[in-house]
């Protein structure tokens, strides 16, 4: 009888955490407020990543040029990530910050100084980006033939980019507010519609052709646009604490000030990690397309597994910028040490599954032998160090959510930049492991960088940091 009364009570929580209530998460259960902000926004990053997983799927139908494209362009668009996410970082520490201290009002006006922000820089971002994306796809080492088929492709993904901006920002600040479930609608409606739309404007539908790789490019633009606009209804329709009002719409220089400094940390973090990547995409590029390939289909498969983990080690940022803004310092570190926890299970799981049947998964995406076997590699070796992954997003959300962005980015510099691109490097080329070399350091980089969060994590002085 308690097993089935627990899992009634489980259930419950499933559906309150999906119906989105709003909770106050510096006062109930750490275990419950876990659950009701980690299930949705594992929800969320599971959409986000079956969005690429289905978007590389229907890709590889065009070939390995088109898959290559890809994963160049994403290699450098993951620049223009690397800013929504640190301006998400901002967002998510300012505003739960301002919900711990129940201070509604100062949220609405930082919500509105993120929109405008985030704004400018995508608008200038995207218009560099139409102008230059064949010399893009040529620095990163892209053969003539995916010039000439994708750079279409990567204009249309540039021009975009205002909406991923948005989508990422917004999306922050909901999880900041303790409404990952409109988060997790959002990503629903716009990866839902992209995945509706990638085989029809690939592919085309009877008397329609379809665009090749360009719709790809296209629906996901599109898909995103539907989710910014489903968001700014939310934020602008008073129905939930986080609402932008009339007296809302000022320019508050200090404001933006504290979400440039929040946010620098935090795009330096995710934008030291993005050079890092296309450092080693460029590595990969020298073995050729099959390389590059399989390389950006297994990396498509992690980011699927590794998606609800990060959703999960949100629920952390969240907890520790509402419980700091309370001034609940322990409660904040229990929130950490339990969702780590959480999350190394979890991702002990995946390791098992993708050392058991790797190659079964890597033939999903490919006909290609050849790429097949480079993918399986690259899920099994990576996958090794998963446990450690777990731990140190957890460490990483819980600096962020306090508002310490930059200590991330000093660990990034020295494991990613001094440590992964050499390392790779050498293993690939002077050892001659090519694929299994690069493979090998960032399993063990990103396992290195887990052990070091924790250390910064456990002198705690995040736990000082005033936003």
């Amino acid at each position: 009888m308690n097993i089935i009364k627990k899992i009634g009570e489980f259930w419950k929580l499933l559906k309150l955490a999906i119906s989105g209530k709003e909770q106050d998460y510096t006062r109930i259960n750490i275990r419950r407020g876990i659950l009701l902000l980690s299930v949705p926004m594992i929800l969320e990053m599971i959409m986000e990543s079956l969005f690429a997983v289905v978007d590389i799927f229907f890709v590889g139908r065009l070939g390995e040029d088109a898959v290559a494209t890809v994963g160049l362009t994403e290699a450098v668009i993951i620049i223009i990530y690397s800013i929504g996410v640190g301006i998400s970082m901002a967002a998510t520490a300012l505003i739960s910050r301002r919900f711990g201290e129940k201070d509604f009002k100062r949220a609405g006006s930082t919500a509105f100084q993120l929109l405008i922000f985030g704004g400018l820089i995508s608008i200038i971002l995207g218009i560099t980006g139409w102008f230059f994306a064949e010399e893009i796809l040529r620095l990163m080492g892209a053969s003539e033939n995916v010039i000439a088929g994708g750079v279409n492709y990567t204009r249309i993904i540039f021009a975009g980019n205002t909406a991923i901006m948005l989508l990422f920002l917004i999306n922050g600040a909901f999880r900041g507010a303790g409404l990952p479930h409109l988060a997790m609608r959002t990503l629903w409606l716009s990866n839902g519609l992209n995945i509706i739309l990638d085989p029809l404007l690939i592919f085309g539908l009877g008397s329609f052709e379809g665009f090749g790789l360009e719709g790809a490019a296209i629906a996901t633009t599109a898909g995103r646009s539907i989710g910014v606009i489903y968001q700014v209804y939310h934020l602008l329709n008073g129905k939930h604490s986080l609402v932008i009002l009339k007296e809302n719409l000022i320019l508050q220089w200090k404001t933006i000030k504290k979400i440039v400094s929040i946010s620098a940390g935090g795009m330096g973090q995710f934008l030291i990690d993005s050079v890092a990547w296309i450092f080693l995409t460029r590595i990969v590029a020298e073995f050729g397309s099959s390389a590059v390939a399989g390389f950006t289909i297994s990396f498509r498969i992690l980011m699927f597994s590794l998606m609800p983990a990060w959703g999960l080690s949100a629920a952390a940022a969240t907890l520790v910028g509402q419980n700091m803004g309370a001034h609940k310092i322990k409660r904040a570190k229990i929130s950490v040490w339990l969702t780590a926890k959480y999350n190394a299970w979890f991702l002990g799981i995946v390791t098992l599954l993708y050392l058991l049947w790797g190659d079964v998964f890597a033939s999903w995406f490919t006909p290609n032998e050849e790429v097949q076997q480079i993918a399986a590699l690259g899920l099994k070796i990576i996958a090794i160090g998963y446990v450690f992954f777990g731990v140190g997003m957890v460490m990483v959300q819980a600096f962020n959510g306090a508002g310490d962005t930059k200590t991330p980015s000093y660990i990034n510099i020295g494991v990613f930049w001094l440590l992964e691109i050499p390392m790779a490097y050498f293993l690939a080329e002077y050892f001659n492991l090519e694929m299994l070399g690069i493979f090998i350091s960032i399993a063990f980089c990103h396992s290195l960088h887990a052990l070091v969060s924790l250390w910064f994590f456990r002198r705690g002085k995040w736990a000082e940091i005033q936003v």
